[in-house]
């Protein structure tokens, strides 16, 4: 038997502190909406909703195998962790893969097609857009639901499909039994379900501005393959803070995802280091949390098509300058959660 061994000392205790964090945030969040009576209902959720966004940013390392020395190890916590965040319907190397190709090829590699979706539907496109206006995250919704059913929607994923019905009846069983003997708790946790959608897809929502692409099944590969210089170019670093490094720590620090990108197998915790080795002291190399807020709030409708009026698209230095002032849209529905 292969001993779990961490990468390296100072991994070991950042990592088991993630871990062991996301393990007791989640547990006493759920304590809190059995026992906490209403009391204990908004900290149960923000406890609950917190451990699954820790989850899944380590589900995030878990897949740049930055956690432990063997690949089927970082794998397996991966899919552990995927039962806490709700992302164990499909597999971790669907993520793994989806995710690999983003860093090679420089694209939003997908399947599915949200926008020619919506334009077949626009019934479903106006309650979307309605439920964004009312700061539901209806169109991230959408996508975990496909994430539930991934191997009944996705025909190259139809060999999932016994494994899909299994963690579908697990799951829905143990919600329906929420339903039934603790209806609260039920309400707090999808509440904290969405508060995990809505930071991973704030986060996410300006750390690019790569178009998508529907060639995740298909040989077509992005004509930026392979250029760096390009690649950083194109990325960006929301942060949530420039000043008080440890702010970012609530999301695993990954905000600083030039960085990242420049080096994707460096753990979470040594990313502001490499931030500013690479790029210095400079803040205006970041975006800061004000107009990313800005932003989120005033174009929370038109995210799907990036069509706010008045805006003209912007690449590049263009585009970080114009997130600097909250002058875009930012973006939806892309997350290494779900690996469409």
């Amino acid at each position: 038997m292969t001993t779990w061994t961490f990468k390296t000392p100072k991994g070991r205790r950042w990592h088991t502190g993630a871990i062991v964090y996301s393990l007791v945030a989640y547990t006493l969040g759920w304590s809190l909406l059995f026992t906490g009576g209403w009391v204990g209902f908004i900290p149960g959720v923000l406890l609950l909703g917190h451990g699954m966004i820790i989850a899944a940013y380590l589900i995030h390392e878990c897949a740049h195998n930055t956690v432990f020395t063997v690949n089927r190890h970082n794998n397996q916590l991966a899919g552990w962790l995927g039962w806490i965040c709700g992302s164990c319907y499909g597999t971790v190397e669907d993520i793994r893969t989806k995710h690999f190709r983003h860093h090679v090829e420089n694209d939003d590699v997908v399947w599915f097609d949200y926008e020619g979706f919506f334009k077949k539907h626009p019934l479903v496109y106006r309650v979307t857009t309605f439920l964004e206006w009312c700061f539901i995250p209806a169109h991230c919704i959408l996508m975990h639901t496909i994430m539930v059913f991934t191997a009944f929607i996705i025909p190259q994923r139809r060999d999932q499909l016994s494994r899909n019905v299994v963690v579908i009846l697990v799951r829905f069983g143990l919600l329906a039994a929420l339903a039934v003997y603790a209806p609260v708790a039920l309400v707090g946790y999808l509440i904290a379900y969405m508060l995990m959608i809505i930071v991973l897809r704030f986060v996410d929502g300006l750390e690019h501005d790569y178009p998508y692409r529907t060639n995740l099944y298909t040989d077509e590969v992005s004509e930026h393959k392979g250029d760096l210089v390009w690649e950083q170019e194109h990325t960006f670093s929301p942060v949530l803070s420039w000043r008080y490094e440890w702010v970012n720590w609530l999301i695993l620090n990954f905000g600083y995802h030039n960085a990242h990108h420049a080096k994707p197998t460096t753990p979470w915790f040594e990313l502001p280091a490499l931030h500013r080795e690479l790029f210095g002291e400079d803040p205006d190399t970041v975006i800061r949390l004000w107009p990313q807020l800005v932003m989120y709030c005033r174009y929370r409708r038109y995210r799907i098509f990036h069509d706010a009026p008045g805006l003209e698209p912007a690449s590049g230095r263009d585009f970080l300058r114009a997130a600097q002032s909250a002058q875009l849209t930012g973006g939806n529905a892309a997350s290494f959660l779900t690996s469409f």
